[in-house]
């Protein structure tokens, strides 16, 4: 039966679209979105590239204009997140003590910030990164230049970070625990390979390397301190080191929780009519036949798509190929695929690393698992996104001399319909 009223705890990219797919699916119900922040919902990737760099305005990270939520009658609770959850009377209550029925629920509530425990990570200069203000609190102390920035973590947000602010002319430090950054993710040929575009222009890393003290005077960041001793000046210090899944909501009223909010490949949780998307949903994935937690915005794209149909009763499964993407300097890259399934193989590469213009795969078993594109022409098609991710979904068994060939086109990988 299609719920009466559905409320959607989380006002993110995973939130939004939940909520713009119940409207297009014809749905005519109450729906009430709740979040913990004052602005309506975001897209976080401009936050640490473009719109960090002063490239793309506001309008480049509202999901849709404010405007939609009251022409589309959508209730937008802002500064009043969904505080408790009651499954059995099939209610919850916000922040503010109010309580509100539900026919239908979407637990889409995102991820926090790492945080770590220093000595001196409470002097003003030192800040994690995770919301629209931070980019913009971040933006204003970069802008001007000659600052001396620490960032601590060596994952994607550290690196774009550390890009933007090297960008804008100030002195870059990245403290990060591999041996080369990005390695876990994509291995060392290609992690060294994003090494050397930042020292190129202007980057230095410790690694690895861990913060054991921030320093300060008179309230004020002015130094990290490393494990070998080594003091790093700095105006600014950014913590970068990951997200934690904000499961506390679910766990309290019950749910199944591990490594996020638990949920089948329709995104239903353990509870009835409760369902869970974008950071803090845990899915099983139909691909793998295992569970699978993205924190990219792609996921919570597609998972608020899919928790909306599936609460309005239709037959909907989170089936796509993962997607992310990062522009760092002069490079922009685009991943498909399952880093776990690539994690234990070499890429094959083609084109070359020194041009900057190159594909990578990875395979498993003979079978394409995962590929980066990096600096590939957009207007070449089919992309090589699109590519790499009809490869994976085929599971179509290419030999890695034939994907490394240049001799061979590009869409001539393309498995048969």
């Amino acid at each position: 039966m299609t719920p009466e009223s559905i409320v959607i705890a989380g006002a993110g990219l995973a939130g939004a679209t939940a909520a713009r797919t119940l409207r297009a699916e014809g749905y005519a119900g109450n729906i009430t979105i709740a979040g913990a922040e004052p602005h309506p919902p975001y897209l976080r990737p401009p936050l640490s590239k473009e719109y960090l760099l002063g490239k793309a305005g506001e309008d480049a990270v509202e999901v849709v204009p404010e405007s939609w939520y009251a022409d589309n009658n959508v209730s937008l609770l802002l500064d009043n997140p969904v505080a408790s959850v009651d499954p059995g009377a099939h209610n919850v209550r916000f922040a503010d003590g109010t309580v509100q029925s539900y026919g239908a629920l979407l637990l889409a509530p995102g991820a926090t910030p790492r945080t770590l425990l220093l000595s001196g990570a409470d002097l003003e200069g030192v800040s994690t990164f995770r919301t629209l203000d931070d980019s913009r609190r971040l933006r204003e102390q970069l802008a001007p230049g000659g600052r001396k920035v620490v960032l601590i973590g060596s994952g994607w947000i550290g690196m774009e970070l550390a890009a933007a602010a090297s960008t804008y002319g100030n002195q870059v430090t990245l403290l990060g625990l591999e041996d080369i950054p990005l390695a876990a993710a994509i291995g060392p040929e290609l992690g060294s390979f994003f090494r050397a575009l930042h020292e190129d222009n202007g980057v230095r890393f410790r690694l690895p390397a861990s913060a054991a003290e921030i320093t300060g005077q008179n309230g004020k960041v002015t130094g990290v301190v490393t494990d070998s001793g080594e003091l790093l000046p700095a105006d600014i210090v950014i913590i970068a080191v990951g997200v934690v899944p904000e499961t506390a909501l679910a766990a309290a009223a019950g749910l199944e929780v591990r490594n996020g909010i638990l949920t089948d490949a329709s995104l239903r949780t353990s509870a009835p009519d409760i369902f869970a998307a974008g950071d803090a949903a845990n899915a099983l994935h139909p691909f793998t036949g295992e569970h699978y937690r993205s924190e990219h915005w792609s996921n919570a794209l597609s998972g608020g798509k899919v928790a909306a149909k599936a609460m309005l009763g239709q037959d909907a499964a989170l089936d796509v190929v993962p997607y992310f993407y990062t522009d760092q300097f002069d490079v922009s890259m685009e991943y498909s695929g399952f880093p776990s399934l690539a994690a234990k193989g070499a890429p094959v590469i083609r084109g070359s690393l020194d041009s900057k213009e190159f594909v990578a795969f990875w395979q498993q078993d003979g079978r394409v698992v995962a590929g980066m594109s990096v600096n590939w022409p957009r207007s070449v098609k089919p992309s090589a996104q699109k590519i790499i991710k009809a490869l994976i979904s085929a599971r179509a068994e290419v030999t890695a001399e034939r994907l490394g060939d240049e001799a061979v086109p590009l869409d001539q990988l393309m498995p048969e319909p």
